[in-house]
């Protein structure tokens, strides 16, 4: 199973935040570089960026720290998301040497999107599929729609996304441990990769994860445990490699 380290990045620095909102921002680093290399000496073996203000501007806004981050590591797979909104952005950061664009309310609110661009750049598009209550949120978690995150989850397969990024937005940056039931009920309906987000606080819940990866889970990210130190990920990765 993947650890895969989160780098969230607001007006160019790395932050985290709590259940979504901007304003509740806490900034770890003021360059993500850093950031990155403290990762991935840490073991890392896949980054996850996220472009904060991108996904609410709607439009890429911290490209620059992607493109640094992705230079100094060609080694290191890397998926980015927030604001991602056409196939021109997509070819951007594919060609800065990011492996993966992760796509989240455009895939909701324009679902041909996503066959299209699976269409145009095969096995590089992942679906970001943020819920609360078995819903899908869209807009930076400040809507819920009507929309069952599995029924998407399936169209999204069919469509030939490479793998989708589970997040319960109730308990993501809350350090409430991860919604596994919920994770494994999305996994066991479809058969292409989940990665579990949200929620991670301890060495517990890699390993409540890792019992059931076999069920199709392959990664977890993890963010605000990584940057509180309630999680070592050198110690989590030889956990999992174990």
């Amino acid at each position: 199973m993947l650890l895969i380290p989160a780098i969230d990045l607001k007006d160019g620095k790395c932050v985290r935040l709590r259940q979504g909102r901007m304003e509740d921002e806490t900034v770890f680093a003021d360059d993500p570089l850093v950031m990155a290399q403290r990762w991935v000496d840490a073991g890392a073996q896949r980054l996850h960026l996220v472009d904060l203000n991108g996904a609410f501007a709607g439009k890429p806004v911290n490209a620059d720290a992607v493109h640094r981050i992705a230079e100094a590591f060609p080694e290191v797979p890397i998926e980015v998301g927030g604001g991602i909104r056409d196939e021109d952005t997509v070819q951007l950061y594919l060609d800065a040497g990011v492996q993966y664009v992760i796509i989240g309310t455009r895939a909701v609110s324009a679902p041909h999107f996503i066959n299209d661009l699976c269409l145009e750049f095969p096995g590089h598009i992942i679906v970001g599929l943020d819920a609360k209550d078995g819903k899908v949120a869209i807009d930076g978690w400040s809507k819920l729609s009507n929309h069952d995150v599995i029924d998407m989850a399936q169209h999204f397969e069919r469509d030939g996304v490479e793998a989708i990024i589970y997040t319960d937005i109730s308990r993501d940056g809350m350090m409430q441990g991860v919604n596994v039931e919920a994770t494994v009920r999305l996994a066991s309906e479809i058969s292409i990769p989940v990665i579990a987000s949200g929620g991670i606080s301890t060495l517990d819940d890699i390993r409540a994860l890792q019992a059931v990866a076999d069920e199709g889970i392959t990664g977890v990210i993890i963010g605000r445990a990584l940057y509180e130190g309630t999680v070592d990920l050198a110690e989590a990765q030889k956990l999992v490699d174990g």
